[in-house]
């Protein structure tokens, strides 16, 4: 790869940090954080970003980006309060400069007309509250003539035995000619603590030798306070190949800056006055000399050192293929490892205790030490996908005319990074589905007694060993009277059909359906919750909906934390070999006759402990048997479905429990109901990974074949 060519990529890589940086700081002052730390935070990722796109002559970006990145330099000098209005700006603007950089990433344009307006009111709001910039300097000033040297001083009482270093910086013409600025580096410095600037203007030439685009000013600063080495070069991170950089410590202050403030002082004691402006300010920078400096009052002793700080995590980038790389291959080592174990115990005995198998048993615990440590690489929190949804809701809001709060929790829930990217389409498509057919109109929502502005809650946690994001409203409900004559309408069900609540609330993902009035960019065109129903099952996960009406809607998504390994039982269907997620299974146990009972002529319930749970034979659900095995004589796996709730599923034996690697049935081979994929067992034999609730469905369907009439009267007895 060209080296250019990978730098960019590595600075498309930042750009997203940073956009995921500054919407994070931009809705923490949306929340009425208005610190310094978050304002400064905001303002390095739009300068961040604009150096890199100057870099590269993204022109469109660093234009808007230089607009955006003055009015946070007037917010972050307290001339302009981030009010509602400056922040709502703030957010188009973020959302603006993220189309930016994802146009210059694919070779595009953004919309212009869009930029140019928000570009607009940016500039508006920073001209209206720095009221033209125009005014006349201050009277202090007036007839005072300027030493090249400018003392530059913060409002912070002086400290002592602080960090002092000298820095020298000399811009090139390249620094400006990629839209940097170097009174904006300057003033990054002030905020890392107290600066005093001397300019050099000596190689500044007369106007008509003056090249308008060359650079003739350098400046040394000398900046103390709490600032160690590696943030002062943070701030040269985006203009340090554009200029001579010199950064070295310092133990004193200048004694020439010293002497000449000290005259300053001793002219005041004698009878003129410095400047009110300057007074205060030269007391401060002569109590913060060392002791033993010309003027110095030797006061207070030094304060003890303090204790170095923690060093920052070292982390590198690494390209997602290496590592996906580096993950079959330890799944292939997981797979020898076990063929391997199985070989050296049916040639050895299972039961004997040689030094070999001790060996294998040490190997087996540092292969799956290897495994998770290679996983863990891939584990991503979802922050990245929630982090996109805020923007989502400001548009789809203002497209329909509603007010909406998007509350987030979870946002750290780590999964596996494949499942994280493949995360975004589902959850963009139930917010829309939330904001456009959940949240009642703001009059509407009055008029029922609730506030104007409707909350869409997205949250992600762990759940006994998968991952579960819920996307709820506190909306009208599903409108099931609606949703069901829909349906009938659009013959997606029989007009005759009785459903109940739960199956009428799962209408909605039918291919086709849509309760939509009129088609819209929003909606109506039939498709997206069946779109998202198709993503989470190819994600081997299952969703379901629960309403209340008047209070609002749940959407629920489990999904696996991996793609890639699992905890599973191996065991013995006929002459089939499955694995039964272990996450899924409650508990295992050996049928008496007295707990089972039967239910109609083919089926049968489970008694465990007071409560009757259906009795599934895997056999016939999948097809690998005809004839249905005493319950009695096997085992029964007790599981917890997503739609069905608990039910037993009848196996021949279990052989044991097993870290397995998946292979994607689907890609290999073809969808197949009842099973989420397959694994390589250490005899070498392919086995299948079951999918419970698609083992329930089969079995439903095998059931409704023998003689529904029959069943019904036995079901309606609550048995």
């Amino acid at each position: 790869m060209d080296p250019m060519e990978a730098i960019r990529v590595t600075f498309f890589q930042e750009c997203e940090e940073l956009l995921a940086q500054l919407e994070e700081g931009l809705l923490a002052m949306e929340q009425g954080e208005h610190d310094a730390e978050t304002i400064n935070s905001v303002f390095r990722a739009v300068h961040s970003i604009k150096g890199g796109g100057g870099a590269f002559g993204l022109d469109p970006l660093v234009r808007f980006a230089h607009v955006f990145e003055n009015l946070l330099d007037q917010i972050r000098g307290g001339v302009t309060e981030a009010g509602h209005e400056v922040i709502a700006a703030l957010l188009r603007a973020s959302d603006m400069l993220a189309d930016h950089v994802s146009a210059a990433r694919d070779g595009g344009t953004a919309d212009e007309a869009r930029s140019d307006a928000i570009a607009a009111a940016l500039v508006a709001l920073t001209e209206g509250e720095a009221h033209g910039g125009d005014e006349a300097a201050p009277a202090e000033f007036e007839g005072l003539s300027f030493t090249p040297m400018t003392v530059a001083l913060d409002d912070e009482p002086a400290g002592a035995a602080q960090a002092a270093w000298i820095i020298r910086f000399k811009p090139h013409a390249s620094l400006y000619n990629k839209a940097n600025d170097a009174v904006l580096v300057l003033r990054e410095l002030g905020s890392l603590g107290r600066i005093e600037v001397e300019v050099d203007a000596e190689a500044v030439p007369l106007l008509d030798a003056m090249d308008p685009e060359g650079a003739y000013l350098d400046w040394t600063v000398r900046l103390t306070g709490e600032a160690d080495e590696a943030a002062v070069r943070e701030v040269f991170s985006f203009v340090d190949e554009d200029c001579d950089l010199d950064i070295a410590a310092a133990d004193a202050a200048p004694d020439a800056a010293i002497d000449l403030l000290s005259s300053l002082l001793a002219i005041g004691t004698a009878g003129a006055e410095a400047p009110p402006l300057l007074a205060p300010a030269i007391e401060d920078i002569i109590a913060a000399a060392p002791a033993g400096a010309p003027g110095k009052a030797e006061t207070a002793p030094a304060k003890a050192a303090e204790s170095a700080a923690l060093p920052a995590p070292q982390t590198i980038r690494v390209d997602l293929e290496r590592v996906d790389r580096l993950i079959n291959l330890v799944g292939e080592l997981v797979i020898n490892q076990a063929m391997l174990a199985q070989r050296v115990m049916e040639s050895s005995g299972a039961g004997q205790a040689s030094d070999v198998n001790l060996a294998l048993a040490d190997l087996e615990h540092l292969t799956r030490g290897i495994q998770d440590s290679v996983m863990a690489i891939r584990a991503q929190p979802v922050k990245s996908v929630f982090q996109r949804m805020p923007r989502l809701v400001r548009e789809v809001g203002e497209a329909v005319g509603k007010r909406v709060r998007l509350v987030t929790e979870g946002e750290n829930t780590e999964v596996d990074k494949t499942v994280v990217e493949r995360l975004s389409e589902p959850i963009t498509h139930m917010i829309r589905n939330a904001i456009d057919h959940g949240l009642e109109s703001p009059a509407d929502r009055e008029a029922a007694g609730k506030p104007a502005e409707g909350s869409v809650r997205l949250t992600a946690g762990h759940r006994s060993g998968r991952i579960v994001i819920e996307v709820s409203d506190d909306g009208k409900g599903v409108d099931r009277a609606r949703v069901k004559a829909k349906a009938i309408e659009k013959g997606l069900i029989a007009a005759d059909a009785v459903l109940t609540d739960e199956e009428i609330d799962n209408l909605i993902f039918l291919p086709g359906f849509s309760t939509a009035a009129a088609i819209s960019d929003i909606s109506g065109r039939g498709v997206g919750m069946d779109v998202v129903k198709k993503s989470v099952q190819a994600l081997g996960g299952r969703i379901s909906i629960s309403s209340q009406p008047g209070q609002g809607s749940r959407f629920t998504m489990s999904l696996p934390l991996t793609l890639a390994v699992l905890d599973g039982m191996v065991v013995s269907v006929g002459d089939q070999t499955l694995v039964a997620p272990l996450t899924a299974i409650v508990e295992s146990l050996k049928p008496r006759p007295e707990e089972v009972r039967p239910l109609g002529p083919d089926n049968f319930v489970l008694q465990i402990r007071d409560v009757y749970v259906p009795l599934i034979d895997i056999g016939q659900a999948m097809g690998f048997s005809r004839t249905r095995v005493d319950p009695t004589e096997g085992v029964a796996l007790l599981v917890e479905s997503e739609g069905a709730g608990r039910v037993a599923l009848m196996v021949d034996n279990i052989q044991g429990q097993r870290q397995v690697v998946i292979k994607s049935l689907e890609a290999n081979y073809r969808p197949t109901e009842g099973v989420a994929a397959a694994t390589i067992l250490g005899d070498g034999r392919v086995a299948l990974i079951l999918d419970i609730d698609g083992v329930v469905t089969a079995n439903r369907r095998v059931a409704n074949r023998r003689d529904p009439p029959a069943r019904e009267p036995l079901a309606r007895t609550g048995t």
